[in-house]
Order: structure tokens, then sequence, then C-alpha cells
């Protein structure tokens, strides 16, 4: 299926030059205004950033400025391009015409504006107000529709808003109204006859006036009724109850906005429809700490199991000051009789060298191959290279007795493409069976000098309920990163999970109990072997 993408995208750069040129001919050189850049008035669904459309995210790829609510997730918003102004509006009363003169501002700059709204701009979203005040001040916006909570959040909480047994329609209702308001807002006495669902949108602080008009007005005590906290995403809570006795329930529950009022008969279907709460990490808030390229499987596979991951890099990948050694290795790839590489990172940043200087696999034509890992051999056959060693246990030490077992290694010629801070393990033990060695440097691990503020608050304050170490590296960004005082004031209360038995001897000489090590080094295993820890100890430390 091809992407949909958001028309009359142009870059600011390209309005602008074409707007000038013709300035300049009709006005002897003087540069008009930019012509407005489009505003696109995008609905960022109800919390999960998977919910986001196929255009509303390209949308967000391609903005100048992201002018984003406060319930559009970071996820998303960092889904926008490097240059991109992000701008963080949280609405309070009088915020909307400066929210509306946000958009116009920027739009006349000749800049490409998505205006991220949760949920659907069109429901209860203000998304009408903007559109209108667009239109009256001359700028050009579209409107992205998002899925709607009224939808999306009794879905994430097992609930139907229609079912045929039981009925075949829904009322969508803005539950922030004043009880002090005259009763003719609201049609009480029919929405209390109605068979139907009704949703109420923002109604946390109204439960009780709700509540009490629909019983007065006919509806049944014994209606089921749903509440639903932080829909769709990790921290989302349902109260289940009736109109009878759902406020105490709430108080009890302490219960607070943002919540979802759910009222019907579908509401008895969550037992056996309950697919999202009951996954075996829900609740859990990850820490992801590989680089931000990297982290796309482990994250996918923690949120598959109704984690939250939290991608944090503490490394980065960089090239490394010096190419020399490398490229006179590339020179004369035919002198090696074999080639060893321990990561992924070391295989992709080697062959891109490889392919500056104008050369491809077919250069290590006659090279025995060896890799430490499933993830560094899958990188190496997208290559179209089949490794032909691979040591049983995905450890690096490991690969020196696989090579020293099958053969004599007396003058073999081994080239290591490593990193700058790799440990001395592989090649020392290579040395040691009587191989020549060529270490070469293909990139560099820069770690960060401190701990992120959003992090270290997200630590402090307990929100934090895992830490996943996928190498050794990751582990040595957190010690650094953790500062003077050690990575265990950052880490109590925290499961520790590492990716095998090096990165685990790493964490433990960094002063981290390890927790979780699978039996297999890959990326699969470890989610496997958190998901086994979690069923094995129960539900993450209360917040």
């Amino acid at each position: 299926m091809n992407a949909e993408s958001p028309e009359n995208l142009e870059s600011s750069s390209e309005s602008e030059s074409s707007g000038g040129s013709a300035s300049a001919l009709s006005s002897g050189g003087s540069a008009s205004a930019p012509t407005p850049g489009m505003v696109y008035l995008v609905g960022a669904g109800p919390g999960d950033p998977g919910l986001i459309t196929v255009k509303g995210l390209t949308c967000v790829r391609r903005a100048d400025v992201v002018v984003a609510d406060f319930l559009a997730d970071d996820r998303l918003v960092a889904e926008a391009p490097a240059h991109a102004e992000l701008i963080r509006v949280p609405w309070r009363p009088g915020r909307q015409e400066e929210i509306n003169d946000l958009l116009v501002r920027h739009s006349r700059a000749g800049k490409t504006v998505v205006r991220l709204k949760g949920g659907d701009p069109f429901v209860f979203g203000r998304g009408g107000e903007e559109g209108l005040h667009l239109q009256r001040s001359g700028i050009p916006f579209e409107v992205v529709p998002g899925i709607t909570a009224a939808v999306a959040v009794p879905a994430y909480a097992g609930i139907p808003v229609t079912h045929r047994e039981i009925t075949s329609s829904m009322t969508v209702v803005t539950g922030h109204m004043s009880p002090d308001k005259d009763r003719s807002d609201l049609d009480w006495d029919a929405l209390a006859r109605r068979i139907g669902t009704l949703i109420f949108y923002m109604g946390a602080r109204n439960l009780p006036f709700i509540a009490e008009r629909l019983i007065e007005h006919g509806r049944p005590k014994d209606t089921p009724v749903a509440l639903i906290q932080w829909g769709t995403t990790t921290e989302q809570r349902t109260l289940v109850g009736t109109l009878d006795d759902i406020v105490s329930r709430a108080r009890s529950a302490a219960f607070t906005p943002p919540v979802l009022i759910v009222v019907g008969e579908v509401v008895a279907l969550r037992p056996q429809l309950d697919w999202f709460e009951t996954k075996p990490l829900f609740g859990v808030r990850a820490l992801v700490t590989r680089a931000r390229d990297q982290a796309g499987e482990l994250s996918e596979l923690l949120v598959q199991h109704g984690a939250e991951p939290v991608e944090a890099p503490l490394i980065r990948i960089e090239a490394p000051e010096d190419w020399s050694a490398t490229d006179a290795a590339l020179a004369d790839l035919s002198v090696f009789d074999h080639a060893v590489f321990t990561s992924r990172n070391a295989v992709e940043a080697f062959f891109s060298r490889l392919n500056h200087k104008g050369l491809d696999a077919r250069a290590l034509g006659g090279v025995r191959v060896a890799a430490v890992g499933r993830a560094t051999a899958g990188a190496l056959r997208s290559r179209g290279i089949e490794a032909d060693d691979q040591p049983e246990v995905f450890r690096a030490e490991k690969l020196v007795v696989t090579l020293a077992g099958n053969r004599d290694l007396r003058n073999a010629r081994v080239l290591f493409p490593a990193a700058d801070i790799a440990g001395p393990a592989v090649e020392e033990g290579l040395t040691a069976a009587g191989a020549s060695v060529t270490r070469v440097t293909v990139y560099r691990t820069v770690l960060a000098t401190g701990m992120p503020d959003d992090l270290a608050s997200m630590l402090e304050d307990g929100k934090i309920h895992l830490a996943v170490f996928a190498s050794s590296s990751a582990v040595s960004a957190f010690a650094k990163a953790a500062g003077p005082d050690g990575p265990q004031r950052w880490t109590r209360g925290v499961r520790i999970a590492c990716i095998g038995p090096s990165t685990a001897e790493t964490a433990a000489e960094a002063g981290l109990s390890v927790d979780i090590v699978p039996g297999e080094a890959t990326v699969p295993a470890l989610v496997d072997a958190i998901v086994r820890d979690r069923l094995a100890t129960g539900e993450p430390p209360a917040e």
C-alpha cells in the first residue's frame, strides 16, 4: 500500500524563491512576502502514538513548525524534522486566541505548520474554531482526521461501543458542563431513554451530576458504567460500576482527569474482551538505552507485550576521526584469511566504508567471515554474506574458541573491524592462538556526558520500572551519565535486564544488580525473558 502524502508541502525556500522572482519582475526588484505555508490540523489519536494515521505522520515528518497539545505523545512530536520548531500549547482559558495567532504567524512566514491535536480535530477538539480563524485570515489549511477517543479508548478497555445483539447506536456528549446551567443545554430525557451507548468526554468532575441526571430521567440505576483514565496508554486504568455506585467507586479509586465515561450494556462485555490491560508487560515503563536508530526492534517487541519504551539513547555512533588504517586494510583485503565481526554496528560501518571506496562484498572473496550473534550474522546476510563461523554461545570470547577449535590459526591473518571502545578479548585470544590480528576502528561510540533531565526526573520519581541494556557500551554510557554517585542512585526499585553475559558482567562491574539475562543473546530472547520475569514477579512498583 502506498502511504498517503499530504498535498502542497513545498518547502518554504521554494515558495519564497518563486514568489520573489515574480515580485522582482513586476516591481523593479523589491521582494514580496512569502506565500503562506499550508497549515495541517492533524489528529494525533487518543494517546497511543501508533494510532496516528499515515497521512498525519507524513505531515509531522515534513513540518517546519509543530504546534502540539499536551496530550500529543512525545514520540510523535519527535518524528518532526531536526530543523522544525516544536511548540507545546497546553490549553488554558484564553489560550485559544494565542494558538490561532501562532498558526497564522508561522504560515505567513512561508512555513508548513502542523497543529497536532489529541484525538480528532473536529470532535471536541476546537479544530473547527481554528479552521474558521485560518479561513478568515486567508491561510490555506487541510484537516487530517484522527482516531477519536470515543471509539478507541473503549476499544482499548475491551468495550465495543456497538454490538448487534445489544445496541446499534452511540451518542457522544461533552461532559464538561456547569451543573448550574439551565438543564435545557442537554436533553437529559432523550439521553436517559436512548437505548444506545453514551460516551461522555471530559466528564470526570461532573460525574455525580451526570449519573444523577441520567437516573432522574429514567435510566436504570443498574446500568453498567465504565470510567477509563489515560486511555490507550500504559497508564490506562478502567473502573467499572453502575450508575448507582460509580461515583463512590471513583472517589475510592481516586480517578482524576483525563477520563472517558461509557454508559451502556456494552460495558458488561469487558471481562471477555479486555485485550490490552491483560498483556504481560502492561503498565511497565522500560528504559531503552540503545542508539535511537537501533532501538526499533526492541521497542516494538516491548510495545507488543504491553510495555511503554522510554527511548533515551545515551550513546551515539560516529565515524572514526582517522580512516587511514581501515583504508589500508580495504586496499588489499585478499591478504587476510579471516574477518571477524562482533556487532551489527561493525558490519554496517565496515561496509559503508567499503562502498565509499567503490567496493562491495566481492572484495571479501576467499576470506572466511565470522560473526558474533544473530544480529551481526543478519547484518552480514543483508550484505550478501553468510557467516562461515558463529559461536554457539553469543560471546566474543567464544568466537576465539570456535575459530581455534576448527583450524590451526598459527600465522593466520585476521582482520578485526571494531569500535574504538571494544574490549581486548577477541584480539588477545586470537593472538594467543598464533594469529596475526589487524584491528581497525570503523566507528566510535560517543557516550553521553550526563543524565538527560527528562530521564533523570522519571527515574527519581519512580516512573521507570525496567532498564534494558542491549550492549556493554550502553551500560558504560549509563554509568558515565549517572555521574560520581554511580548508577545505583538511579536504579532503586528498577529491574535490570541485559542481553547477554558480557553485558551483564559490565553491568555488575558498574555496581548494578542484574535481574534478567536470556539464554540467547538476541533481542527477541531478551524480551521473552523480560516477559517471564514479569509473570513471575507480578505488578511493577506503584507510582
